[in-house]
């Protein structure tokens, strides 16, 4: 799972989340536009509903994460995004810890602002549906792969005793990244049929 519960990381590690958490939420709210925040409260909900419905694998199970179209459609404003629905999932459901969330939030976060940095500037070009349904299979991909390699490098500084759980997490993470990259890169297209003008209303992170 993408949500590391409280009691798990070390000390070190969680104000080092929460350091860079705290960074990106500084950023991202001085480049807030309110005309947005609709749309980034769409996806935010798309996030929390998404995260409900778990599949297992082996002895973990994972579900969808969506911070790889977040970070394509939202830039910047992912990262305020993201800490709602994270706060809501652990107020309601113990989804992660409340000590932790600084690193679940750089967790998902990173990636995000990521996949908006080598990805966002695609959408300003001219888009085929084919274009646009690989640039978001690359996104879906892309925030997934590198939201498990960070989850499983926190748990593996936890200390030696977390590195077998960090190895296995990592391997979950695979066949999730996969099935992301295809429904990402089918919700772009269809964005690119439907509503083009969402593609191109999020700033790129380097605004």
């Amino acid at each position: 799972m993408a949500h590391i519960p409280d009691g798990v990381l070390s000390m070190p590690v969680l104000v080092a989340g929460s350091a860079v958490s705290l960074g990106l939420l500084a950023v991202s709210l001085r480049r807030l536009d309110d005309a947005r925040i609709p749309q980034a409260a769409v996806l935010s909900a798309a996030f929390f509903v998404s995260s409900l419905i778990t599949v297992p694998v082996g002895p973990s199970s994972v579900h969808l994460l969506l911070n790889g179209l977040m970070g394509l459609l939202l830039g910047w404003l992912a990262v305020p995004a993201l800490l709602v629905a994270l706060i809501l999932q652990a107020a309601f459901f113990g989804y992660g810890g409340i000590t932790a969330l600084g690193v679940n939030l750089m967790n998902m976060a990173l990636p995000a602002l990521l996949c908006a940095a080598l990805l966002r500037p695609l959408l300003m070009k001219d888009l085929s549906a084919r274009r646009a349904w690989w640039t978001g299979a690359a996104a879906g991909g892309l925030g997934v792969a590198a939201t498990g390699a960070l989850v499983a490098g926190a748990l593996a500084l936890g200390g030696e005793a977390f590195r077998p759980a960090a190895n296995i997490i990592a391997l979950t993470f695979a066949p999730l990244a996969v099935a992301e990259a295809l429904i990402t890169g089918v919700v772009v297209a269809f964005l690119f049929r439907v509503e083009p003008e969402l593609l191109v209303l999020a700033e790129s992170v380097d605004d």
